[in-house]
């Protein structure tokens, strides 16, 4: 084991350890889930009182570098938001099914929107959101029966995640959370000094007695996602709806947001818990649906919710570049955009379940009801992706994915033609061989 020296940890006050500790983790001297020295050993070794290794601790953890795992320690966070080492990409060799992005042959062609550009530069004093966006935002949301609000525009998702939490949350607050979860959500989390809850969930989402779970260990607020769950694939239906809303009409003042990242590609119409909330919010990125690199996301809520977002947001950044929302109002004014969203949801449709049954008829059980990823249970996540590696397939452990929930991978069938699920999932039965051999002994 590494020596304080050698990691760099130092100072003769809270602050100045704290700078060194981050100072260590961005040149990755401590990398993610490293244990740092408890309170008393670390005070020892700097000559300090416990008092003050406390406070540099204390604000570590509310900045999201380390988090407490009870008997575990103070451990490195597992994507501090810092601008570390990303990590290094699938071997080009690889058929990589780990990313999570759309197929870019599906998505919606940028031409003709960018050409119709207005031919100046947005300035300072103009409205932030475009009305055109807006209505058309409204419309989308109204064809799907989900709650009136007032609307914002958010730079993606996570954007508009961050600023509703922000909206009424405090460090240490806690927040329900799916589990397994997305990982960008958790870390964000991390980042902010709030406190996951975990909700088990099944195909058709959050258990409801987990949830309240959650709520009766204190939880604040609740992010779900309504279809295309990510890794999971679970999407709520109606009498999942039901049953969670009863949960939460006991705690009228939860802040209940869902973030339906894929829109109109995820496979399944949208359910939400949001009607008749007091505090309520609900993120639609265009991510999915026209690109990643379009930042855009649509923030529908309660009034006083949504007038917090904006205001922070115009002591910020101010608006999100009308450029960026000239394109999205060009691209769903158009009907060949609502054509190809079809074509483009039947189709992730179409390989999500070759891959399904393809495992199925193998004796593997997996999940993916909606969206662009399938999760796989495995009884050994490493061991597996190192064999699926060795046959030419790049999946990523689910990890990351995880607070409590098992061992699994996620495999992004976005651009998984049905034949070559058929080869994925007979490379994935020979990695699982030698364990159905043992489970039979």
């Amino acid at each position: 084991m590494k020596t304080l020296a050698q990691y760099g940890i130092r100072g003769d006050s809270a602050s100045r350890v704290v700078t060194s500790v981050e100072t260590a983790i961005r040149e990755g001297r401590l990398s993610a889930g490293t244990a740092l020295p408890t309170v008393r050993e670390l005070a020892r070794a700097l000559r300090l009182s416990p008092t003050t290794v406390a406070a540099a601790y204390r604000t570590l953890r509310a900045r999201g570098l380390v988090h407490a795992q009870g008997r575990r320690g103070t451990r490195v966070s597992p994507r501090p938001p810092l601008p570390v080492r990303a990590l290094a990409p699938a071997p080009s060799h690889l058929r990589d099914l780990s990313l999570g992005n759309p197929d870019p042959t599906l998505l919606p062609p940028l031409r003709r929107a960018l050409a119709g550009l207005a031919p100046r530069s947005g300035l300072y004093g103009e409205p932030a959101n475009r009305p055109a966006l807006l209505e058309l935002a409204k419309r989308q949301l109204a064809a799907d029966g989900l709650p009136r609000g007032d609307l914002a525009i958010a730079g993606g998702a996570l954007d508009g995640i961050e600023r509703v939490l922000q909206a009424h949350l405090r460090p240490g607050d806690r927040v329900a959370v799916e589990d397994p979860g997305y990982v960008a959500v958790f870390d964000l989390l991390g980042a902010l000094g709030l406190v996951a809850e975990p909700v088990a969930v099944d195909d058709a989402g959050p258990l409801p007695d987990r949830l309240t779970h959650a709520l009766r260990r204190g939880a604040e607020a609740f992010i779900v996602t309504p279809r295309a769950h990510n890794p999971t694939g679970a999407a709520l239906d109606a009498a999942r709806a039901r049953e969670l809303r009863a949960v939460l009409r006991d705690h009228p003042g939860v802040l209940v947001m869902e973030d339906d990242h894929a829109g109109p590609v995820a496979g399944t119409s949208v359910v939400s818990l949001c009607h008749e909330r007091e505090r309520w919010a609900l993120v639609r990125s265009v991510s999915k649906s026209l690109g990643p690199d379009l930042r855009l996301a649509i923030v529908a809520g309660d009034s006083t919710t949504i007038a917090r977002v904006e205001g922070r947001q115009s002591v910020g950044t101010g608006w999100v570049s009308h450029l960026l929302q000239d394109v999205v109002v060009a691209l769903w004014s158009d009907a060949a955009t609502a054509d190809r969203l079809a074509g483009a949801a039947a189709t992730y449709t179409a390989r999500r379940d070759a891959l399904l049954h393809a495992l199925a008829a193998r004796g593997i059980a997996a999940h993916g009801r909606s969206g662009l990823n399938v999760w796989i249970p495995v009884a050994e996540e490493a061991a597996v992706v190192a064999a699926l590696a060795q046959q030419g397939w790049a999946v990523r452990a689910g990890e990351r994915y995880r607070l409590r929930s098992g061992p699994a991978i996620r495999v992004t069938v976005a651009a998984l033609p049905p034949r070559d699920a058929e080869r994925f999932a007979s490379a994935l039965a020979r990695t699982l061989q030698p364990d159905a051999r043992r489970a039979s002994a």
